[in-house]
């Protein structure tokens, strides 16, 4: 099944909890705390991988975590980092942060087999009483929990990497096209719109090889969502060259060209600078004689690259030699400059928010609202999890942090006897008395 949109949850791993340990061996006096640091639990990682082509594998499982970190251990030893977890996705797939609908961000374009990304980041794990060893406080007898592993909505949209792609009217040809000169083996039939998603093959030309792609055929208003093509126009943003199909057979095939040209423009104006090379197919209904076609579509100043038919197998093996140096040169710019992002994405000024970005302590931001006051800061927040507040000990050095950091004098400025206190979604109030 093809798929080339998908959304899905994914997590990750929970970092493990710190120790809280003491040594204690014969002939060892003032042994003091060991306990040993929790592991960092894994990521959540998207990588484009060449041998996925389809989004197929997020069709029913829509949520994916990471291995947690394990505990810490006696004897300072660290517990094991969780193992990250890696979703394959084909080359040309946009990942997009949806965690909130109204303001989607891009977190990476993965063009090219390998790349990657992550998802969500894993927690960190906790310290074990062993860190908390200090000249005033030798006998630490808390640790810190392990880190939440970060949670996100992402969205997966696939637009397909070819080197040419294939477009025209309904039953032109572009699939006959596609298996003449490549092992695919896409349907073939006499009535529109057989083609339902996008086809790839790989063509060997002069011992070298690129990739067609047979976008489902367009019709006129394709870009305002009628027929197919508004589905599958945006796989054509990523293809070097465009091959523009037209069917001898029809009516008027230099109608038929202005109106697909007609749709490229109002779905993208991008797609109308594209290298585009017009040819003629299924000549062979015509007894190969082109010389009229070639002369209206002269007359209205579009030029013909090539004459074949695609059925008859002729004039394709041609058709590939003379694109494979277009193609090459193409090929050659897409590596050399950086894609454009999309119109949706367009750079704007960035939002500086220090308080939110800063992994000092100190940087928090106070807000209040309706007999409740909010604190957020990366760091703080951070802390705040990670503290065990079920023990005496843990406690106390979160009152001294948030004393330490001037959060407690500023807090008692503003609070009201019934208010509550939320550090991110942690509610403190009885912590800072």
């Amino acid at each position: 099944m093809f798929l080339d949109e998908a959304t899905i949850d994914v997590t990750g791993g929970k970092g493990g909890n710190g120790c809280v340990a003491w040594r204690r061996e014969k002939y060892v006096p003032n042994g003091g705390p060991d306990g040993g640091d929790g592991g960092d639990g894994g990521n959540v990682i998207i990588e484009a991988n060449s041998n996925t082509d389809t989004l197929s594998d997020y069709a029913s499982k829509k949520r994916f975590a990471a291995d947690p970190g394990l505990p810490g251990l006696g004897k300072n030893c660290a517990g094991h980092a969780g193992e990250d977890r890696i979703l394959f996705v084909p080359p040309g797939t946009i990942i997009l942060d949806v965690t909130d609908p109204a303001q989607p961000k891009l977190i990476a374009d993965l063009m090219h087999p390998g790349e990657r990304c992550i998802g969500s980041r894993g927690g960190r794990g906790g310290f074990g009483n062993t860190h908390f060893k200090t000249s005033t406080r030798q006998a630490p007898d808390f640790a810190e929990l392990g880190e939440p592993g970060e949670k996100r909505s992402v969205k997966m949209e696939l637009k397909l990497v070819a080197d040419v792609g294939i477009i025209g009217y309904p039953s032109v040809g572009k699939s006959s096209l596609i298996a003449a000169v490549s092992k695919a083996r896409p349907k073939i039939a006499e009535y529109h719109f057989t083609t339902l998603v996008p086809n790839l093959g790989v063509v060997q030309a002069f011992d070298r090889e690129f990739v067609l792609c047979d976008v489902p055929g367009l019709i006129e208003g394709a870009s305002e969502g009628k027929g197919l093509g508004d589905k599958f126009l945006k796989h054509i943003e990523r293809c070097g060259i465009l091959i523009h199909l037209l069917d001898v057979s029809r009516d008027d095939i230099v109608a038929d060209y202005k109106a697909i040209r007609k749709e490229l423009k109002a779905y993208s104006p991008a797609l109308t600078k594209k290298r585009e090379l017009v040819v003629l197919n299924k000549i062979d209904l015509v007894g190969g004689d082109a010389k009229p076609w070639l002369d209206a579509l002269k007359k209205a100043k579009i030029k013909v690259f090539t004459s074949i038919s695609a059925a008859a197998h002729s004039g394709t093996d041609d058709l590939m030699k003379k694109l494979l140096p277009a193609v090459l040169e193409e090929r050659e710019k897409r590596l050399a400059e950086p894609l454009e992002e999309d119109d949706a994405f367009e750079k704007v000024l960035p939002v500086l928010q220090p308080h939110l970005l800063s992994s000092k302590m100190g940087a928090y931001r106070i807000n209040r609202r309706e007999g409740e006051i909010h604190i957020s800061g990366t760091r703080l927040e951070q802390f705040t999890h990670m503290t065990n507040f079920k023990n005496a000990g843990s406690r106390q050095r979160f009152r001294d942090v948030v004393s330490r950091i001037g959060l407690l004098k500023a807090i008692e400025r503003i609070v009201e006897p019934e208010d509550k206190i939320f550090v991110g979604q942690t509610r403190v109030e009885e912590h800072l008395r």
